[in-house]
């Protein structure tokens, strides 16, 4: 009898410890699930938050963007569209002649060097006739004064030195105003940038004291609105006249190194016109 009741006790601890040891499994296998699920919770919702920020990112550039633009505008009404009008019309027409100017003085750069290697080769062989093909179909102000000399000693009545020296002076003055021109009008819209903002200002505080003698008040409240169209309108003049006195700097440089060249070339012209056997010496 007790070894019955042992046998049968030995028996329910097992299937007791075999059942304990199924739960514990079943409780780990459930605790691993749980944490997995919690993991793809929060990397889900770390994605949802990434692409959110993606997403919102180009809608606050685009918003920076768009306020960038509504400022600029709101300040160009503020400062009293008429007279900001001026000043804009002053910054596109004087980028105009800078641009024209611009291109301008870069077709007329050349490789001096080259050309007048080339231009005494063949003076010196006594082709001037090519010498002066050459010239036409060279652009610049250089090949145009070389041009109007070798004209002169391919001639027979101002084949003279005194003749060919007077053509170079002559011809070099005309492309001198040439280079210079138009500069003229940049300089105008320069100086009249700033004297439209400095108008807006007047007016923008003539307004200030009409308001004030309105309103029998000096408060910063009724002031605020002339003064604000004094200074916009003088800032955009100020830094449209900047602007175009960068371009007018550029320009002037240009023109400066051109003529610099000019006046070389006149001189190696001229000498090479005195050796070539059809000068009159």
């Amino acid at each position: 009898m007790k070894k019955l009741f042992a046998i049968v006790a030995l028996v329910a601890a097992c299937s007791f410890a075999a059942t304990s040891n199924v739960m514990a499994q079943e409780e780990a296998e459930e605790a691993a699930t749980e944490q997995v699920d919690t993991a793809a919770v929060d990397t889900a919702a770390v994605d949802t938050t990434a692409e959110a920020a993606v997403e919102e990112a180009p809608a606050v550039i685009e918003e920076e963007t768009e306020s960038l633009h509504k400022v600029l505008k709101t300040k160009f009404i503020e400062g009293d569209a008429g007279f900001m009008s001026l000043v804009a019309l002053a910054l596109v027409l004087g980028l105009a002649f800078c641009i024209e100017r611009v291109i301008y003085l870069t077709l007329a750069q050349v490789n001096t060097r080259k050309f007048m290697g080339e231009l005494a080769e063949l003076v010196a062989k006594d082709k001037v006739e090519e010498a002066i093909d050459l010239c036409k179909n060279t652009r610049g102000p250089v090949a145009q004064v070389s041009r109007k000399a070798l004209v002169c000693l391919n001639s027979k009545e101002q084949n003279d030195i005194a003749s060919i020296e007077r053509a170079i002076n002559t011809e070099a003055e005309i492309q001198g105003s040439y280079l210079e021109q138009h500069c003229s009008w940049i300089t105008f819209f320069i100086a009249s940038a700033p004297s439209l903002g400095f108008l807006g200002t007047v007016i923008g505080m003539v307004m200030a004291f009409d308001t004030i003698e309105k309103a029998g008040d000096i408060s910063p409240t009724v002031v605020a609105g002339g003064m604000k169209v004094a200074l916009i309108t003088t800032i955009f003049g100020i830094v449209v006249a900047l602007i175009l006195q960068l371009f007018y700097n550029f320009i002037l440089g240009s023109i400066e190194g051109l003529t610099a060249n000019m006046e070389e070339s006149a001189q190696e012209l001229l000498t090479m016109c005195i050796k070539s056997p059809k000068c009159q010496k």
